[in-house]
């Protein structure tokens, strides 16, 4: 008879790295003790040190990315490694590798497509206080636009199944790349888990590679693009409301005073305040039109990812136990 067969998921481990020559080598030695069955990626994304080296004598495979910014290196990896199971994380050493197994058995058992490591206190201390800040607001503008999925947005320590790695998009190019990720899993709900872990700090000498201000008005960006494409309705609903208030408040003082003398003496706030209502109207039509297109683009998204194999699905295989065919039938297919 037919019996189940079960195959070690392949498991990659992708580490995007700029400037960690001091953290680099012990991270992938301790990935390779928690994970001895994965393979270990570090894309050295231009560092002026000796991250690469260091990680390629500790034992990972090194592939360097020329275009600046942790996107276009997940876009590089994403594209590059055929794996069952990927796991993303920093090679600052903030994240404890560790960890990873429970990830992973959470992305099997649970079924998920991406199992996010949130960290546990990053909205009260991420290292500085304009990090924490910008992640409070961040997240909490997140659930209010896209959904409440998600309390971590910006966690680096993630594991993903197949499908979700080779029908992600990967437009951005910098550290906006979480939020896509995010994103791409609310409008297309598929399933997903988060999980809270504790979130390290870098060693003396180890500085971020962040800029609040400049990261944070990519991210601000960012969002607004993502609402822009995945909300049409809704982001040039809120254009046509702010004109469409605008436009009354200067239309009902001339429409008052023509109502009382017959005359419009104040022309050129008449056609300011009709200027912004065809503006108003022109707002709605253009949210409505592009609604129906992102929602043809959402189910042309979900049947491409329905069509990558999901990498779960146990496969069967005959064996020597198989019952032959009685004479005069045919046999069962396995």
């Amino acid at each position: 008879m037919p019996h189940e067969v079960r195959h070690e998921p392949a498991i990659a481990v992708l580490l995007p790295c700029y400037n960690e020559e001091l953290t680099i080598a012990e991270v992938v030695r301790r990935f390779r003790e928690t994970l001895p069955s994965a393979a270990i990626y570090v894309y050295d994304n231009n560092s002026r040190d000796l991250t690469a080296l260091k990680a390629r004598a500790a034992g990972a495979i090194v592939i360097r990315e020329p275009r600046q910014g942790k996107g276009n290196v997940v876009r590089r990896m994403f594209a590059d490694i055929d794996a069952d199971i990927y796991l993303m994380a920093d090679g600052d050493g903030t994240y404890a590798p560790e960890d990873a197994p429970q990830l992973i058995n959470i992305l099997q058992t649970e079924r998920c497509d991406m199992v996010v490591g949130t960290r546990r206190g990053v909205t009260d201390d991420a290292g500085r206080s304009g990090h924490a800040f910008g992640n409070r607001i961040f997240n909490s503008l997140y659930k209010r636009l896209f959904g409440t999925d998600f309390t971590d947005i910006f966690s680096g320590y993630r594991v993903f199944s197949r499908r979700f790695v080779k029908s992600f998009p990967a437009v951005s190019g910098g550290f906006e790349i979480e939020t896509e990720m995010s994103v791409h899993a609310s409008q297309l709900k598929l399933p997903v888990n988060e999980i809270a872990l504790d979130y390290g700090r870098r060693p003396e000498g180890s500085s971020s590679k962040l800029s609040t201000y400049r990261d944070g008005a990519r991210i601000l960006w960012m969002f607004a693009m993502l609402m822009k494409e995945t909300q049409p309705l809704r982001f040039f609903g809120a254009f046509a409301i702010f004109f469409m208030a605008s436009s009354l408040t200067l239309m009902t003082p001339v429409l008052i005073e023509f109502a009382q003398t017959g005359l419009v003496p104040r022309m050129p706030t008449w056609v300011l305040s009709v200027g912004l209502l065809l503006l108003s109207t022109l707002a709605m039509v253009t949210g409505l039109i592009l609604d129906s297109v992102s929602r043809g683009r959402a189910e042309q998204k979900r049947i491409f990812y329905l069509s990558v194999p999901s990498g779960r699905v146990e496969r069967r295989e005959r064996t020597s136990e198989t019952p032959k065919a009685e004479p005069g039938k045919t046999p069962r297919a396995a």
